[in-house]
């Protein structure tokens, strides 16, 4: 007999023979089973290597139990041997990446005073694009959130795994010992971490000393403030949510030049302006900024997505996955309303465009020089504002990482292992690995050669002449398969029954 090759002698060890040819067969959407095996992948790990494959991927208990590199050629002569399973998922020709992890999210089950008819509405389409692990910076209720984090771990909700951030400020908190005893009030709730936005120093400093105490991390959303990126960098926050900070933290006056009528809380004006900070940075002060960040470990999710209407508000309004999968009351939130947050394109010009455009062009460099440094990006939608919907924003948060230079291998890393370490959770999330959590996408098409090929709205293409579809097929979160067209059926039976 001739010799095996080392990957078939790997392959050989395993328990049962199974022909190279596969199909998928025994698996129901949403149904856990003992032994899932992933069949002939292509499969990108997480970690910014390059894909490989074919593989075997076996799912055992919610975990990654294997994975097993598959010689062809040993497999037809039938000297190979595969690993066994209760039920399989066949891959042939499709990509396996690990499931997304959404690190700025606000779980919303209403808006505008309207009922979106609780939260599944949200849990599905994050599921159907992908995301297996949502942090939620600033819940409705906090109690409610980590009821559902609970529940979502024991089975009880379909969903996303749920990392629970919620607020700081609440009204109450004045002093340093209010700063304080509200951090050990958040304790004691069992969150997971904490959610700053506008914050006097003082506070900043006593809350972040307890916080660190507790082990409690941050995510600062800094907005236009007596703090900016210096403070976070001080007082060891997690990571700068946005951008707001960042420029500020380098401009040479230290405060950006506002018009006279400016009015920060009329958010026309506050949006407006915005899409001229970034001009206003010093390049040489934004520099050292970038690299204090870097060396006092402070992460970046920039959720570029949120902000894109600024540039382009006709492109935003009219994005296609709406007509079938918008929630009328998500849509009315949209509306130009200056009682809603995020609908401030009352009067928008073609000038603040403009503007816009700029911005984005000196975020992304910063972005790029930010990572280059050895900073870490991660990924937010911060969807349900601006035109942006849950788990589409993520996915067009990857897309505009590419038009920000980064090559699909590291925006995929961006996404899945780096959000991990932001969320101190790289032991066990954000990789294709053995003994890491199931958490994967079967995609039938190649994300690193379209980013769009992880929407679950399935795209066409050209391919030797006849039009093929690809997409998004398979969400595996927690162990448990999700087929993407189910969900995303069950997605418009609920928007067609809301707008009824």
């Amino acid at each position: 007999m001739r010799r095996l090759s080392t990957l078939a002698a790997v392959a050989a060890a395993l328990a049962c023979s199974v022909p190279l040819a596969a199909q998928t067969k025994g698996v129901t959407s949403g149904q856990k089973v003992p032994r899932l095996v992933i069949r002939n992948a292509t499969m990108v790990d997480g970690n910014g290597t390059p894909a490989r494959g074919p593989v075997d991927i076996v799912i055992e208990n919610g975990k990654i139990a294997d994975i097993v590199t598959l010689d062809p050629v040993a497999m037809r002569r039938g000297e190979g041997r595969r690993p066994a399973g209760d039920v399989q998922i066949d891959a042939t020709g499709k990509f396996v990446i690990p499931g997304l992890i959404n690190a700025h999210t606000h779980m919303q089950s209403n808006r505008s005073g309207q009922s979106m008819g609780g939260f599944e509405y949200y849990m599905l389409l994050e599921l159907a694009n992908g995301v297996t692990t949502v942090r939620e910076v600033g819940a409705e209720n906090e109690v409610q959130s980590i009821r559902m984090r609970d529940q979502q771990a024991r089975g009880e909700l379909v969903g996303p795994r749920i990392l629970v951030y919620p607020m700081f400020g609440n009204g109450h908190v004045k002093t340093a010992a209010d700063a304080r005893a509200r951090v050990q009030e958040m304790k004691k709730l069992g969150v997971d971490g904490i959610k700053i936005l506008g914050i006097d120093r003082d506070l900043m400093r006593a809350m972040a000393d307890e916080a660190h105490k507790v082990g409690l991390p941050i995510a600062h959303h800094v907005g236009v403030e007596e703090t900016n990126a210096w403070d976070d960098i001080a007082f060891g926050v997690r990571s700068i949510e946005h951008w707001y900070g960042i420029p500020d933290a380098a401009i040479i006056d230290g405060r950006q030049h506002f018009p006279s009528t400016y009015n920060y809380l009329d958010e026309t004006d506050r949006f407006r302006w915005a899409g001229r900070l970034w001009r206003e940075a010093d390049p040489t002060r934004l520099d050292s900024v970038l690299t204090a960040m870097v060396k006092g470990n402070v992460a970046w999710v920039p959720t570029l997505d949120i902000y894109e209407a600024s540039r382009d508000l006709q492109r935003a309004q009219n994005q296609p996955w709406f007509k079938d999968y918008l929630h009328p009351s998500l849509a009315n939130y949209f509306k130009p309303d200056p009682a809603n947050h995020g609908s401030y394109f009352i009067g928008w010009s073609s000038t603040d465009e403009v503007y816009w455009k700029e911005n984005y062009r000196l975020w992304m460099a910063a972005l790029r020089s930010f990572e280059r440094k050895g900073g870490l990006v991660g990924c937010g939608d911060d969807a349900g504002f601006i035109y942006q919907m849950y788990g589409y924003g993520l996915v067009r948060e990857m897309e505009l990482h590419a038009e920000a230079g980064f090559q699909p291998l590291k925006i995929i890393e961006h996404c899945t292992g780096n959000n991990a370490k932001i969320l101190g959770r790289e032991d066990d999330l954000g990789r294709v690995r053995a003994g890491f959590a199931a958490d994967l996408l079967v995609v039938d098409g190649n994300p690193l050669e379209d980013i769009k090929a992880l929407y679950p709205t399935n795209q066409v293409q050209l391919r030797d002449g006849k039009e093929v579809r690809t997409g998004l097929e398979w969400t595996i979160a927690g162990g448990v398969p999700y087929h993407v067209p189910t969900l995303a059926a069950r997605i418009k039976a609920i928007v067609d029954s809301a707008k009824k």
